[in-house]
């Protein structure tokens, strides 16, 4: 009997070594930095109902159940890297359509890699991770089946100054990234929209277009940008803009007038921005523009020069009245009505 002890507990010391180091090696080798984001659904894929088959490590191994093949699943970023330990979600499709004329999703699960187990036959499995996936078929047998999907995905991580290197406060920021080649329509495919500075997000290694918003006017840049497979690229773009206040005030220095319609126009005449205040606050690309006040039937207006990073305030001062029309005469105002 004490034989037999010894021999169960070698048995099982053996057991612990040799599992644990693989697990810490995994951990240690997936790039952190491309943990963030959110997975993205296979487009169509009704998803309510499903029950997760992630497997559980405090649960004890359940026996084969007879018909049945045990799949376990696993992805990496790049051909030769380690196995991705989370922020996978899995999908497996079945190849017959239903009435609905869809793939039924016959099985889930979301993290690293992944057990569960399928009648024998063909199937679809589809990893995402971010905005970035990839699909393969596979055929399950009443043998235990391992696959491997490479995702060939990396991460970006995006963020913007203005003129001179000036910080943007994260609020006033935003980013859309886009496909780069465009459609019959000469449209590009847009991937994901608002995203915020320093956000990674993970996508398929390739060329994207990534427009950025400073403010909600018309200080945008347009970037061409290539995300490696298995690596992060970090992107800051630089935005020719600048904040600026406007107020209506009867004296340099006045106390701003209430109730004032402001109108902002570039210097060919197109209407920027239109509101409704004492302050008119806004981003501006750089360049000129004509700032029109209205306060109780009168009109007032200011030329003003947009520099990029230098924000600031201007005062249109009630001495600059136009002319207003009398009843039965017209008076062009430009851009205003």
């Amino acid at each position: 009997m004490m034989m037999i002890l010894r021999l169960l507990t070698v048995a099982i010391m053996a057991i612990l070594f040799a599992v644990a180091p693989a697990i810490v090696h995994a951990q240690q080798l997936v790039d952190p930095a491309i943990s963030g984001g959110v997975a993205s659904p296979l487009p169509n894929a009704p998803l309510e109902g499903i029950n997760s088959y992630a497997p559980k490590p405090d649960l004890p191994t359940l026996p084969k159940i007879s018909g049945v093949g045990a799949l376990t699943l696993s992805a990496k970023l790049v051909k030769d890297g380690p196995d991705v330990t989370r922020g996978l979600t899995w999908r497996v499709f079945g190849q017959t359509p239903g009435q609905d004329g869809k793939l039924p999703l016959v099985a889930s699960a979301q993290g690293g890699t992944a057990s569960m187990d399928l009648e024998p036959g063909s199937y679809l499995v589809h990893a995402a991770f971010g905005r970035a996936g990839a699909t393969k078929r596979i055929t399950v047998s009443r043998s235990a089946k391992v696959e491997s999907l490479v995702l060939d995905a990396g991460g970006l991580k995006l963020d913007a100054v203005a003129g001179g290197g000036m910080p943007i406060p994260p609020d006033q920021l935003t980013f859309s990234i886009y496909e780069r080649d465009e459609d019959s329509r000469g449209e590009r495919a847009l991937i994901i929209r608002d995203v915020t500075p320093n956000t990674v997000v993970r996508l398929n290694a390739g060329v994207y277009q990534v427009v950025s918003d400073y403010g909600k006017v018309n200080a945008v840049i347009r970037s061409e940008i290539r995300v490696e497979a298995g690596k992060l690229t970090e992107a800051t773009v630089e935005h020719k803009a600048a904040s600026v206040t406007m107020k209506l005030v009867r004296e340099q220095g006045g106390e701003a007038i209430a109730d004032t319609s402001w109108s902002v126009l570039t210097d060919t005449g197109d209407m920027v921005k239109e509101s409704v205040g004492a302050f008119s606050s806004m981003v501006l690309a750089e360049g000129s523009y004509t700032v029109i006040a209205k306060n109780r039937d009168r009109i007032y207006q200011r030329d003003i020069e947009v520099h990029a990073g230098q924000n600031g305030d201007f005062e249109v001062l009630t001495e600059n009245a136009i002319p207003v029309a009398k009843p039965g005469q017209e008076i062009e105002t430009p851009g205003y009505e």
